[in-house]
């Protein structure tokens, strides 16, 4: 499942982007309330999502790579376009920007809840990502060029809390509106809040932009990141239907490194580059990034297949697989602003070493339950230990990459690394698909090879492996075979669960290395100015 908290250096991005010009007294309030329902349209979409992929498979038959594709596609375009949607921002207007991505993401919506085929609601997804590029980072301009300095804080701290809210509430709001209508009203849903955001944007937002930079949006090295995410993505998620053999998926991976090294060379020309690659030469800005990339794959990935788990192996409700992670959200809405003391009293390595390693022995523990049995004694402790994992993690990783840089590269460090865990969790989810491809059919083939299942019928469930735990039995098929072939799909999804949990593990624990051997208490502040990369 997809976390719908915001990214560690979300708040940075406020911090570090000056005011334009504030907005009178009477305003702030309701510019406020306007950035906080458009962020939490677009976090509550992407906890919903998730939890609504099994009812998704069964209504239009889909393959796991299908439902992947779902998720992917807007995380595709959200990731590759987010940087240069804050410039697009500055350049043509916060609030017009603003209110096209709002838009955008709203005609997206209805789209999604219209749709007859997969394949169309991939497309739909897609175009909702492109609307999320511009009104996320368009939301936490607006609060920037609205508040005056003495009271950002305020506004940041009241914004981060309604957001950690909507985190929290939006899965089991979304679990419900599944399990009781439809998961088409999931999206629908965004259109009344769209609505209504336009119409606040519209009356209090003021217009802003940055007048004293003419400088174009690096929309070449958009194209060039979406291209080369694009060509991974495809061919890993691809090659578990077609095998790593397939032209498709050789031309795809073949590509997505000579469009990476494009975007390479257009970033160190760029005169207003997406990503900045001299920030890189930081060694807490790098040690901190890779950290972001190795901490938020395992979240990203490895909790994409806990709703599957839960709705398609444990007979939980869409509603109860909503809940399930709210112990996380509220962990770390809870003891935020202790961990934030940790870095006062400790700094900021050692945090960032125990944290992710607290969050590897809870993904850990996610690879114990099997089949059945109360979520308390089961998947409870798991969340509970990952979420404080997190917590400890998250704000001194914030911190860390605040502090690497000079104070007038905040906003742009802060949107790097807020990009790069996106970047992980779209990297993450095909990969892990591939281990739990691989993990479920090793599995099931062992399991349905010893069975006394029919020939005939044989046939028809082994054509169905790429669906996962979606698999159909037909309606012909005797009880008991029905009983054999369902208690082997279910134990062969917890055999494949179990390797995606543990590589979690891993890649949590790498993270935490990372942090030992990179991060440095109180390092010198880079002087760093911004500017082209190189």
């Amino acid at each position: 499942m997809s976390v719908a908290t915001s990214s560690a250096c979300d708040e940075g991005v406020i911090q570090g982007t000056p005011a334009a010009t504030p907005c009178s007294v009477r305003a702030r309030p309701w510019v406020l309330a306007t950035t906080i329902l458009a962020s939490g349209m677009a976090f509550i979409d992407g906890t919903v999502v998730n939890v609504a992929l099994p009812a998704l498979q069964n209504e239009f038959h889909a393959s796991a790579a299908s439902a992947q594709w779902v998720i992917e596609s807007y995380g595709l375009l959200l990731t590759a376009l987010l940087l240069v949607g804050g410039g697009a921002g500055d350049r043509f207007g916060r609030r017009r920007v603003f209110a096209i991505g709002v838009a955008v993401f709203a005609l997206a919506s209805v789209w999604c809840g219209l749709v007859g085929s997969i394949e169309q609601l991939i497309i739909a997804r897609a175009m909702q990502g492109v609307g999320g590029a511009l009104l996320i980072p368009g939301s936490l301009a607006l609060i920037s060029a609205s508040f005056p300095e003495d009271i950002r804080g305020k506004a940041i701290g009241v914004w981060s809390g309604y957001t950690a809210i909507t985190a929290a509430l939006g899965p089991v709001i979304g679990g419900w509106l599944i399990e009781h209508l439809s998961w088409r009203y999931a999206f629908f849903i965004n259109v009344p809040l769209a609505l209504l955001i336009l119409a606040l944007a519209f009356r209090y937002v003021p217009e802003s932009r940055n007048t004293d930079d003419a400088r174009q949006p690096d929309w070449l090295g958009a194209v060039l990141a979406s291209v080369g995410l694009g060509c991974f993505v495809y061919g890993v998620i691809e090659s578990a239907t077609l095998g790593w053999r397939d032209a498709r998926v050789l031309g795809a991976l073949a590509a997505a490194p000579v469009a990476v090294a494009g975007f390479i060379a257009v970033e160190r020309r760029h005169p207003a580059p997406m990503l900045p690659l001299h920030l890189f030469r930081s060694r807490n800005f790098s040690g901190a990034n890779l950290l972001t990339l190795l901490l938020y794959s395992a979240l990203g990935g490895g909790l994409y297949f806990f709703p599957l788990n839960l709705i398609q192996v444990q007979g939980y409700s869409a509603t109860a697989a909503g809940a399930a992670l709210l112990p996380f959200v509220l962990c770390m809405f809870l003891l935020s602003r202790w961990a934030g003391g940790l870095v006062d009293r400790y700094g900021a390595k050692r945090p960032l070493v125990i944290g992710p390693a607290i969050a590897a022995l809870g993904f850990a523990m996610f690879a114990l339950p099997g089949i059945g049995g109360s979520y308390w004694s089961t998947f409870f402790p798991a969340v509970l230990v990952l979420g404080f994992g997190m917590t400890v993690s998250v704000a001194p990783l914030t911190t860390t990459v605040m502090n690497a840089l000079d104070s007038k590269l905040a906003g742009v460090a802060s949107g790097v690394n807020n990009a790069v865990s996106r970047a992980a969790a779209l990297l993450a989810i095909a990969v892990l698909g591939i281990v739990m491809s691989h993990g479920f059919n090793h599995a099931f083939k062992e399991s349905i090879n010893a069975s006394t299942v029919t020939p005939p019928l044989l046939s028809r469930i082994v054509a169905q492996q790429d669906k996962l735990a979606a698999i159909e039995v037909p309606a012909e098929a005797a009880q008991v075979e029905r009983d054999v072939i369902k208690t082997g799909v279910a134990a062969s999804f917890v055999y494949g669960f179990r390797w995606v949990m543990l590589l979690s593990a891993l890649l949590a624990l790498a993270s935490s290395l990372i942090a030992w051997r990179m991060i440095e208490d109180r390092p010198q502040r880079s002087s760093l100015r911004a500017g082209p990369g190189g």
